[in-house]
């Protein structure tokens, strides 16, 4: 079957009409550059849309989790400290677990389930100890982790959940949007995910301390964004005086006014944009949800699927490359499940963390698994055809 038949599959595609361009377009005649009231507006809209009091925008979503792991050592009342544990699933981004080390806590690494991908309940309750500060949920591929559950530990143990939700925009679980469970949670914007802002992400949380944390940490860890009855520090009766004072170790994480502007108009196509993603999805699951050659990921919740994520069993064993290699050749894009068992990277070196017990569901991510992409657009022509390559595949070699 020669590749011209396939028009391929790539891992993603943009999302951006005449309505993001003149929206960039609006701000960059306006000449007001830097983060600003589009921020802002964007800001308020995105709180509204996932049901959070506050929302803080950063120049993308590795940013937010950065500023949420080093907001949080300054928030009352948790028990985040130095070298508080953190317990994180195997399987992630690796800007899920940098923050955790560069804001001076430990990682606690627990297994994944197979079937959802996300982290094992169970093996967090296991890995529960008094060094444990918080469980550091991140919802794979678009699919909410268990959420309520997590919560519910988590309360059980003084501890606070934290959601990374970068890749599951717009999933929903028991009712509510993935992002929201914990004391704060994470999203992004950047192109391959759900909407795009070129770069940019957010930090969403219901905490009036936490919001202030966030803002001054984003900006320098000046007080000139704080309100005057703020709980960091109390401004001055002299506005001037407020513009260059420095209470917190800060960074500069700030977005630019067009991404701001940008995520206003394309905040408003999510509901169609997640849709089409669920529909592409019923499709993909029909087409190899009882395939014995792959697992498959389980959707828990409703999740607003970020790809499509395929693990080899049986005949097709340590036939990964060569069926990557296979795809590639039809212009059928893949890349590993995040990044596979993130123990098995050279960087774990350099990174304080505690990793006890199996890892034998990651492990198989790892040695198994790929994915392939999702689209705002109909791919069911695309997915069907991706579907009669790997017949051929398995034909040739199971």
């Amino acid at each position: 079957m020669s590749s011209s038949k396939h028009p391929g599959l790539p891992l993603a595609s943009s999302t951006w009409d005449h309505e993001d361009l003149t929206a960039a377009k609006r701000v960059l005649d306006s000449g007001n550059l830097t983060m600003g009231k589009e921020v802002a507006s964007f800001e308020q809209a995105f709180a509204d849309f996932v049901g959070s009091r506050y929302a803080v925008m950063f120049n993308s979503g590795s940013s937010a989790n950065l500023g949420m792991l080093f907001s949080l050592k300054y928030v009352r009342g948790t028990r985040l400290r130095e070298k508080s544990e953190v317990i994180v699933p195997a399987v992630s981004w690796s800007t899920t677990f940098f923050p955790v080390t560069q804001a001076g806590f430990k990682l606690r690494f627990v297994d994944i389930r197979r079937d959802t991908l996300n982290i094992d309940v169970e093996k967090v309750l296991e890995n529960i100890t008094d060094k444990t500060g918080a469980i550091l949920a991140v919802n794979l591929l678009g699919n909410p982790a268990e959420l309520k559950t997590l919560q519910e530990i988590a309360d059980d143990n003084g501890l606070i959940l934290i959601e990374d939700n970068c890749e599951a925009l717009g999933a929903i679980f028991d009712g509510k949007q993935a992002g929201t469970f914990g004391t704060a949670g994470t999203f992004s914007f950047y192109f391959s995910h759900h909407i795009c802002t070129m770069e940019g992400g957010m930090v969403v949380t219901d905490s009036k301390e936490l919001e202030e944390v966030l803002r001054s940490i984003r900006a320098h860890g000046w007080t000139r964004e704080l309100k005057k009855d703020n709980s960091i520090y109390p401004l001055s009766s002299v506005p001037w005086e407020d513009l260059f004072r420095f209470v917190l170790p800060g960074f500069n994480l700030r977005p630019l006014e067009i991404s701001g502007a940008v995520g206003k108009t394309q905040l408003s196509k999510l509901p169609e944009i997640v849709s089409n993603r669920r529909a592409n999805a019923k499709e993909f699951q029909s087409l190899f949800s009882h395939d014995p050659h792959f697992d498959i990921q389980l959707e828990n919740g409703e999740s607003s699927w970020f790809g499509f994520s395929l693990i080899l069993k049986n005949a097709l064993e340590g036939k990964r490359t060569p069926l990557v290699e296979f795809l590639g050749n039809f212009g059928v894009e893949t890349r590993p499940i995040v990044a596979g068992n993130f123990l098995r990277n050279p960087v774990m070196k350099h990174l304080d963390f505690v990793a006890e017990g199996s890892f034998s569901n990651a492990d198989a991510v790892h040695d198994l698994g790929f994915f392939v992409g999702n689209s705002h657009n109909n791919i069911i022509k695309e997915l069907k055809d991706l579907r009669e390559l790997i017949n051929q595949f398995v034909d040739k070699v199971a």
